[in-house]
C-alpha cells in the first residue's frame, strides 16, 4: 500500500486574506512559523499562495535588491524582530501600503488527498514550489510541503 496525500498533509491550514496587508502577512508568518499561506477571498475560495519570497519581493523598493541576494529565503523572523519593527520605516510602510493580492501568486496547484506521495513530491520538484494544496471538490482540505515530506522520509527511510 503506497502513501497517499492525505497520510501527510496537514489539516490545520492557516489561511490570509487577499485583501490583508503585507505587513498583517509578516505578523502572520512569523507567529505561526510559516513561509507560505494560501490566499482566500472573501467567501472562503483559494486564489493565490503568498510566499516569503512573494512579501519580500512586494515590499523590496526594487524587485532585484531581493531576488538579487543569494539568500533571499532569509528567516522572516529577521524582518520582523525589534529593530525591523521599529524601521526602516519605508520598508514597513511597503509592507502596510500593499496588499496580499498585489503580489501572491495566483491560482493555486491543487491535487486530490488520493494523490501518492511519490506524485506529489514529483510535482513540487518539476513545479519548483515548496507546497502543494490538497483539495477535492473545490474545498482545501490540508497541505503538503517540503517539510511534510522530510518527515515522512524520516519515519520511513527508502529501503535500500
Amino acid at each position: 500500500m503506497s502513501v497517499l496525500a492525505r497520510d501527510v498533509m496537514q489539516t490545520q491550514v492557516v489561511t490570509i486574506e487577499a485583501d490583508a496587508s503585507l505587513l498583517d502577512a509578516q505578523r502572520l508568518f512569523v507567529e505561526e512559523e510559516i513561509n507560505g499561506a494560501p490566499v482566500v477571498d472573501d467567501d472562503g475560495r483559494v486564489i493565490g499562495v503568498l510566499s516569503v519570497r512573494d512579501l519580500l519581493r512586494g515590499a523590496a523598493e526594487e524587485q532585484d535588491t531581493v531576488l538579487s541576494e543569494p539568500h533571499y529565503y532569509r528567516d522572516l523572523a529577521e524582518f520582523s524582530g525589534p529593530d525591523w519593527a521599529a524601521g526602516p520605516e519605508d520598508f514597513q510602510n511597503r509592507l502596510a501600503t500593499r496588499t496580499v493580492s498585489e503580489v501572491m501568486t495566483e491560482g493555486a496547484l491543487t491535487l486530490p488527498p488520493d494523490t501518492p506521495v511519490s506524485e506529489v513530491a514529483r510535482t513540487l520538484r518539476q513545479s519548483r514550489i515548496h507546497r502543494v494544496l490538497i483539495a477535492e471538490e473545490g474545498a482545501l482540505l490540508g497541505i503538503v510541503s517540503t517539510f511534510d515530506l522530510m518527515g515522512l522520509l524520516e519515519k520511513e527511510p527508502p529501503s535500500r
